[in-house]
Formats: C-alpha cells, sequence, structure tokens
C-alpha cells in the first residue's frame, strides 16, 4: 500500500467541514425555491462529472441492464426529494435542528434492513434508537415553543432523512456491481431529471437569480459534493467505515457552529440537549452495529 500524499485524518477533517457548508449555503440562497437549489446542485455536479465519467466510464454505462437501470432512477427520486425536504425544513427551522434530525438517517435505515432484509437488533442498537429518538423529541418540543413552523421544519427535516434512507437502500445492491463514479452519475443524474420535472410542473423559474445565488448554487455543487462526499471515499482506502460514519456526525456541530457564527443563529437550550443525546446515540448506534473484525487495509468502494 502506497503512503497517501496527505495523511487521511486531514482529508477526513476537509471533508466533515466540507459537508458542513451545505445547510449555510441553502439559507444564504435566500428567496431561492427549495427545489431550485437541490435542481441546481445537482445539474451542475452532473456537468461538473460528465467529461471525465463520460471517457473513463462510457463502455460500463453502455452495460447496464435495464433492471439497474430502474434502480439507479428510484435512487435518485429518493434523492431529489430527500433534497426537497430537507432544504425546505430549513426556511422554516434552524440549521441546528434541520442538520441534527436529518442526521438520523442511520437509525432509519437500520428499521429498513429489519424491514426488507430481516437483519436482526441487537439490544445496543434498540437501545441507541430508544436514546435518539428521546433527543429528537425534545428537540421537536423546544422548536414547537418557538413556532408552529420551527415544528413543521423539524418534520420536513425527519422525512428528509426517511427519503436518503430510500435512497441508499436501493443503491445498496446496485453499488456492488457499479463503481462509484458511474453509480453516483447515474444517481445524481436521474435526481437531477426528477427535480427538473418537479420545478417545471410547480412551474418554479430556473433564471432571474442574482450573481450571489449562482455563486452559491455552484459552491454546493462544488463543496459539500465533491470536497465532502467524494474525500470520505478516497479516504476509505486508509480508514474504516465506521471511523468515517463517527467523523459525520461532526456535522450538526460543524454547521451550528458555522451558523452561529455567519448567520448569527443562536443554539436553544433544547438544540443543545435534544442535539447531544442525539449524537451520543448515533455514535452508540455505530459502535454497537459495527462488525468486530481485524483491522485491515481497506480499498473499499462505498457510496457517499
Amino acid at each position: 500500500m502506497n503512503k497517501p500524499p496527505i495523511h487521511p485524518y486531514i482529508i477526513l477533517f476537509i471533508g466533515v467541514l466540507s459537508i458542513s457548508t451545505a445547510a449555510i449555503f441553502v439559507k444564504l440562497a435566500g428567496d431561492a425555491p427549495a427545489s431550485i437549489v437541490a435542481f441546481f446542485r445537482l445539474s451542475l455536479a452532473v456537468l461538473i462529472m460528465s467529461p471525465y465519467v463520460l471517457w473513463k466510464h462510457f463502455d460500463e454505462i453502455k452495460q447496464i441492464n435495464q433492471k439497474d437501470w430502474i434502480m439507479a432512477g428510484l435512487s435518485g427520486v429518493f434523492l431529489a426529494f430527500h433534497f426537497i425536504l430537507w432544504f425546505q425544513s430549513l426556511s422554516y427551522t434552524s440549521v441546528a435542528s434541520s442538520v441534527v434530525l436529518v442526521s438520523l438517517q442511520p437509525i432509519f435505515a437500520f428499521i429498513g434492513t429489519f424491514i426488507f432484509f430481516k437483519e436482526r437488533f441487537t439490544i445496543g442498537a434498540v437501545l441507541s434508537l430508544v436514546i435518539t429518538i428521546t433527543g429528537s423529541v425534545i428537540i421537536s418540543w423546544g422548536d414547537f415553543q418557538i413556532s408552529g413552523l420551527a415544528l413543521l421544519g423539524d418534520i420536513l427535516a425527519l422525512l428528509g432523512a426517511f427519503m436518503v434512507t430510500g435512497y441508499f437502500l436501493l443503491g445498496q445492491n446496485l453499488r456492488k456491481r457499479l463503481s462509484l463514479m458511474t453509480y453516483t452519475f447515474l444517481v445524481y443524474g436521474t435526481a437531477s431529471v426528477t427535480l427538473l420535472l418537479y420545478n417545471l410542473i410547480l412551474n418554479q423559474s430556473f433564471t432571474g437569480y442574482n450573481g450571489s445565488q449562482w455563486l452559491i448554487f455552484l459552491a454546493l455543487a462544488i463543496i459539500p459534493t465533491f470536497f465532502g462526499h467524494s474525500l470520505f471515499n478516497w479516504t476509505l482506502r486508509w480508514i474504516s467505515t465506521s471511523t468515517i460514519s463517527m467523523a459525520v456526525l461532526l456535522e450538526p456541530i460543524g454547521a451550528a457552529i458555522l451558523a452561529y457564527w455567519l448567520l448569527s443563529e443562536p443554539v436553544t437550550w433544547s438544540q443543545w440537549l435534544g442535539g447531544s443525546i442525539v449524537l451520543f446515540g448515533l455514535m452508540m448506534f455505530i459502535f454497537s452495529t459495527t462488525k468486530k473484525v481485524k483491522p485491515k487495509i481497506t480499498h473499499a468502494h462505498q457510496k457517499q
């Protein structure tokens, strides 16, 4: 194994910082509709990826069968609605509440694997599930004291977590047969088409945004996408999946700090308490569901 040019943990830190900016950029997009922000985030990402993917992976794309195209399409639909719901939630509730609640995806995923794949719950997983639900209730109760709209934002964030779970579960099997770049390109592409149709149906405008908003759309396509999730995939060669999963849990903390500095969003006591409980529950969940195997160098090919 060649030594990496940059220490993997430095790259991991950059990745966490990058994904923490997503909610901030959405807030800074101002009056741009959530579905439009989501469309430009994904479509610009696809546009940037296209030359490389079509050059290096065109033969692989030609060999994809009809079933896998359908799976990629469904996965893209779930991803599109994940972004619509999550981005819309940021119009009603704070960055801190929204990002913590949308981070509950691992819990939804485990419930999904239990229902569809008959995977058994461990005692630790059940306990962590109860803890995260308790934390979520505290956040939502505190937000409801602020306003009903804040609670609506929390609900949308939870629905966003549910949608991204569908995206992962549908792509789980597909990802085993396709390279990372091809899989990501197909799913982002189908999600972009879904968002295009969604915006056309709602008669949303694709033009009329100012220069700052266009820069934000581009920043969303590049920073949380390529400097976030793509860097996580790079680190998988040297760092375990469970370590990266733990690092991703720092996103709500990073996002809340950035929101405080850049948007002057205070963090309420219920967000501090509930968020801490949720993150503790998620950490416990990761520890309880990580298979105990001997450490080894990973040439992993996991999505995100």
